[in-house]
This record gives C-alpha cells, sequence and structure tokens, in this order.
C-alpha cells in the first residue's frame, strides 16, 4: 500500500477497564511469554477502538534516523517489533499494544521514516523509501535497542520490511507476522503487467509515477489518505478523531519524498542507492523465509493482495494462515486488534 532517548518506562493501557484486566492478566501472562508458551486465548478480550493513546514516546539515534517510537511492557520481555505500513502510522497497533504488554512482552512501535517524529540525522541523506533500506533502519533500530532477537509483525510496508528481515538476516527474528503474506518483490517483477483489473488498484502508484501526483499528494495528503483508507477497508467505519491520530503523522517534512520514492522506486521510475544493491539483488531472488511464521488476511481487504495459495511455499519453517472475518479491511491490527495480538502471542510460543 513517519532527540534523545526519554529515560522515563513506563507501562500504557490506555484505559481504566484495561488496565485492570490487564493487571490481573500480567501474573500469569508474563511468565507464559518468558517461558515461550504464551497462552493467547487466555488474553481479556478487546474491543477495537478501546484504546487512543499511547504513553509518553521516545527517541533514539539508530542508523541514519533520529527514530520515534512507542514502547510497552515490561524492559526485560521478550521483544515484539510492530511495524505499520502507508498510509497509517503506530495508532494501527494502539489496541495491539496493551494485550502484548499485558502478556509480558516488551513492545516497540517505531515510526518509519518520513513519519510522525522519525528524522533524518543529517540534512544530506538521500530521501528514499525503497525496501531493504527501510528494513535496515529496523535493524538500525533494534542494535540502539540492544535487541538482538525480535518477533516482528506488521502490514503492508510494515509486512514487506519484516519480511525482508526474516528473510535477508533470520537470526535477527525469533518469529514473524505477516498481513498478506510474503511481500517480497523487486524492480524486475514490477516491470511485469497485471490484468486491468488489477492494474486498476495500483491507481495511485501510477499518480505518484508523475510530476502532479507527487505535487497533488504534497497539496491533499490527509484527504489522499482518508480515501485509501476508505478503499483498502470498505467495511470499517472509523471517525474523524481515529483517522485524525494517525493523519498527523503524516506532516513530517520528509513524508512526501519518502512515498513517492518508493512508488517510483517500485516501478524502476528513481535510482536507489548502490550501497542497497546487494541486499535488493538478494531479494530479487524471492528467498524463502525460514523462520516462524503466521500470515494473515482480512476478509474484506480492499488493498491489492496476493492469495494466500500463491506465498505459502515461501515459508518453509512452522507455517500457517488465517483469514480474519467479520468484514476486515486492510488495516487489520487497527481492525482486528485481538487477531492480531493472539497471532503474535502464538507464533513467539512456537
Amino acid at each position: 500500500m513517519p532527540e534523545q532517548v526519554n529515560q522515563h518506562r513506563r507501562r500504557f493501557f490506555g484505559t481504566a477497564a484495561m488496565s485492570i484486566a490487564a493487571a490481573q492478566f500480567a501474573l500469569s501472562g508474563s511468565a507464559y511469554a518468558q517461558s515461550g508458551k504464551a497462552k493467547p486465548r487466555d488474553m481479556p478480550a478487546v474491543k477495537p477502538g478501546s484504546h487512543t493513546s499511547f504513553g509518553p514516546l521516545k527517541q533514539i539515534d539508530a542508523g541514519l534516523l533520529n527514530v520515534g517510537y512507542a514502547e510497552a511492557g515490561p524492559a526485560d520481555g521478550p521483544a515484539v517489533i510492530l511495524l505499520h505500513g502507508w498510509p497509517y502510522d503506530i495508532y494501527s497497533f494502539v489496541d495491539v499494544a496493551p494485550m502484548l504488554a499485558a502478556a509480558g512482552y516488551r513492545v516497540i512501535i517505531p515510526y518509519v521514516r518520513g513519519y510522525g517524529t522519525t528524522r533524518f540525522l543529517s540534512n544530506d541523506t538521500v530521501r528514499i523509501g525503497q525496501p531493504s533500506a527501510i528494513a535496515l533502519d529496523v535493524v538500525a533500530l533494534m542494535d540502539a535497542l540492544k535487541i538482538q532477537k525480535a518477533t516482528l509483525a506488521g502490514f503492508d510496508w510494515g509486512a514487506r520490511t519484516a519480511d525482508i528481515i526474516a528473510a535477508l538476516w533470520p537470526e535477527r527474528c525469533k518469529a514473524l507476522v505477516s498481513v498478506s503474506g510474503y511481500l517480497i518483490g523487486s524492480q524486475e517483477a514490477g516491470k511485469m503487467p497485471l490484468p486491468p483489473k488489477a492494474e486498476l488498484q495500483w491507481w495511485y502508484q501510477y499518480y505518484f509515477a508523475t510530476e502532479r501526483g507527487r505535487a497533488g499528494y504534497e497539496k491533499y495528503r490527509r484527504d489522499f489518505a482518508k480515501l485509501i483508507w476508505q478503499l483498502a477497508s470498505p467495511k470499517w467505519n472509523f471517525d474523524d478523531a481515529t483517522f485524525d491520530r494517525s493523519a498527523a503523522s503524516f506532516d513530517n517534512p520528509d513524508h512526501v519524498a519518502i512515498v513517492v520514492h518508493n512508488y517510483r522506486w517500485r516501478l524502476s521510475l528513481a535510482e536507489g542507492e548502490p550501497k542497497y544493491d546487494a541486499f535488493e539483488k538478494r531479494l530479487a531472488e524471492a528467498p524463502v523465509i525460514t523462520v516462524p511464521t503466521i500470515t494473515l488476511e482480512g476478509d474484506a481487504n480492499g488493498a491489492p493482495h496476493p492469495d494466500p495459495s500463491a506465498y505459502a511455499k515461501k515459508f518453509s519453517g512452522r507455517y500457517s494462515h488465517r483469514t480474519i472475518t467479520g468484514g476486515v479491511g486492510h488495516n487489520l491490527p487497527q481492525e482486528a486488534p485481538q487477531a492480531f495480538a493472539e497471532a503474535v502471542i502464538e507464533v513467539a510460543g512456537y
């Protein structure tokens, strides 16, 4: 289809009711998480939209960026990194994070380059959005936070990023939850034409290929994002407050450049940086992912996505797929947080 390290570490649960439930559950959930035997169906039920905020955001220098991120759960818990896509942000996980924290996980939710409070450390760094660069941002964040290995989970760009890390650096990925499955691609694959109906779903990719599209996204980025939300999740009745919380992250000064470059790069209309060539070459070979994986799909996903049968063989480790029903669209963790959190806890316990 977002400065210095804030030393204040504290758990956040959003509402008083969830705080009580989380505290009760943590007595048993933390032990399960530490032992790798979490029981996802023991989690307190959470209705989508129950939470509207995180605790104070943190900032840390990592690689090329000063990364803004939310954190929840015990500092010594097993690490889970949640990765958002476009045009969304960390609030896609605002209901997921408390559930994982209550189960004893250390949860990290970073703003991708070009979103929220994440900024480049140097004005001279080229603002690009090619997939391997974004994946390396996450690896650099793990290094900065001294996280050697984490369960990675995401959707849209976030799923692609998690897939790439699992494929290229499996020693850094304990397990994987990927919405819409195997999303690793290449510029060569991007040259292949699709049937007209499929091409129509990618209308915004062609719009971004033009200068008019870049200028239009710059001018109407919030209107554009809201339209994508509606098309990608046609049965999700989000309110203005929900959208506005995420839309604020698109005001990042690098947002338009990162987004436009990402889509132009996919069509070979923009160059990447040579230092990423070796990684992109490996990704172009469509490497098999060996780590334990659960793939998810919403039954009402209006965004372009492959059929699960098309990618099942790209996962050679312990693997399962599930379709989440009930009119769930593209932003699966925000629309179905319970199912997403359960998948994370289950796969992390393999």
